[in-house]
């Protein structure tokens, strides 16, 4: 059965929250209207349609506009070797998803990892706490009003007590140059 085909099942299934498929460059996106109902449709694309595994999860903040955030979820079978990617958004107010780790247990880190740079919550998550920050970190550092240049901390025994530096650091790249090889930070200090 073609990704198209799966695809085509779930939306069947799902008539009421799924829209789709949306084909761009031979990937296929499902749209779920309703965030509440993520964990259903997911459990019933592992179960039925053999999506075990979850490739990733991600987050993209779309800042002003009205919801503000999109949860999407790349999904993969095994036993077909098809890829699928199910969209759906969540408004500030509410920033909160039903978990998945009960459907594809790799979500537990996926679903910290969109806590703790996003702000997202996940309902039901066994372990929802910050895994790159540290706890009592205030910020999220993925949102687009987080500045650039970093935000102070409050706790110097912890982390920098000023904002990191963009301009200079050993992993950024130099603009201009012939080639890429120019650009790499690491030439800057091989003295050539």
């Amino acid at each position: 059965m073609s990704a198209k085909q799966l695809a085509k099942k779930l939306e069947q299934q799902f008539k009421e929250i799924v829209s789709g498929p949306m084909e761009f460059r031979g990937e296929l996106t499902l749209c779920v209207s309703n965030a509440s109902r993520i964990a259903e449709v997911c459990q019933f694309a592992k179960s039925q349609l053999g999506f075990d595994y979850l490739v990733d999860l991600t987050t993209i903040d779309n800042d002003d506009e009205t919801p503000r955030w999109t949860a999407v979820y790349h999904i993969y079978g095994y036993g077909h070797f098809r890829h699928l990617r199910l969209k759906t958004s969540v408004s500030e107010e509410v920033s909160e998803l039903p978990t998945v780790s009960s459907v594809w247990r790799t979500a537990n880190w996926h679903e910290r990892e969109a806590y703790d740079m996003m702000g997202i919550r996940f309902a039901g998550h066994p372990d929802l706490r910050r895994i790159l920050m540290w706890e009592g970190y205030p910020y999220f550092p993925l949102r687009k009003d987080f500045p650039l240049a970093g935000k102070p901390s409050e706790m110097p025994d912890v982390a920098f007590s000023d904002p990191a530096p963009l301009e200079g650091g050993p992993f950024v790249t130099v603009a201009g140059g012939k080639d890429s090889i120019e650009r790499e930070p690491r030439v800057r200090n091989q003295g050539g």
